[in-house]
């Protein structure tokens, strides 16, 4: 069973659960950025919930059936359609032999999934296809004329629509001061929590660029390098946050002024250029 790759758009890949459980060999965990996604598209297939689907950055996928598929698109809210007609997100779909699915440019959010039933069949490296971006590990971003292979599925179960994605202007995400809150003056403290900050549009699955004011810090010493998590809010030396995805470094050398809760970072994988983010301190 196989899906060829007519137009893989800006950005597509190959996405699991990732490779939890590797830092101490100096790989990050990967996988999908919003995990919540992949887990809802695997549900009304059938799949595992870690099956390997397509992560979308942006639109432009189109995918034609070699043979019948049942596939899921999740994630970003925007138009999906199969030989141009439009048909909804959040539900299992059938896709008959030579029929295209396209999934257009998403009008809120920005990364998208698409699920098939029996996952992509995807050679495994230290135990995951995902794509990490930046230790170069997984398969390659998806390119025109590639065939992807199938596993073989089950009848989905019966399951009511997955709701889209909520409508929002800004995103908020819990956050638990420290480890290195201390290296900054009180008032950068204050102006992360109180300020609306932007999303940059150099962002990517290492990190989510922030801009707006400048966090300054109270010491200027080298910070020697020390373990980074996912949603670690990184403040390099421009003074600007970023907040590490899910292929961060595991190690960094530039404070960390506070930690996004790690199911809150899901929410981050929606985050649009320009987009405003606030960082809440939770209770």
């Amino acid at each position: 069973m196989t899906l060829l790759v007519e137009r893989p758009g800006p950005l597509s890949l190959v996405q699991d659960r990732g490779r939890p459980g590797l830092g101490h060999l100096g790989v990050s965990a990967s996988g999908a950025f919003d995990r919540g996604a992949l887990r809802q598209a695997n549900a009304l297939l059938g799949n595992d919930d870690g099956a390997a689907a397509i992560e979308v950055v942006a639109g432009g996928l189109v995918l034609r059936a070699a043979a019948p598929h049942v596939v899921a698109v999740t994630g970003a809210a925007g138009p999906v359609t199969i030989d141009g007609r439009q048909v909804p997100a959040g539900r299992a779909l059938r896709l008959d032999t030579g029929q295209r699915l396209a999934v257009d440019p998403p009008t809120w959010g920005l990364r998208t999934y698409v699920g098939v039933s029996g996952g992509l069949a995807v050679a495994a490296e230290l135990g995951s296809a995902s794509t990490d971006t930046l230790a170069g590990l997984g398969p390659a971003p998806l390119r025109a004329g590639e065939t992807l292979r199938t596993g073989v599925g089950r009848p989905p179960p019966h399951l009511e629509d997955v709701p889209a994605l909520a409508r929002t202007g800004e995103i908020t995400v819990d956050v638990v001061l420290g480890p290195r809150d201390d290296w900054f003056v009180p008032a950068a403290v204050r102006r992360l929590l109180d300020d609306p900050w932007q999303v940059s549009p150099v962002s990517d699955r290492v990190g989510v660029r922030l801009t707006g004011g400048v966090l300054r810090r109270a010491r200027d010493a080298e910070l020697p390098s020390e373990p980074c998590l996912r949603g670690s809010v990184q403040v390099a030396a421009d003074g600007l946050p970023m907040v590490f995805g899910p292929d961060h470094p595991v190690t960094g050398g530039y404070p960390v002024i506070a930690v996004v809760l790690d199911a809150h970072t899901d929410r981050l994988a929606q985050a649009r250029p320009g987009q405003v983010v606030r960082f809440r301190r939770r209770p």
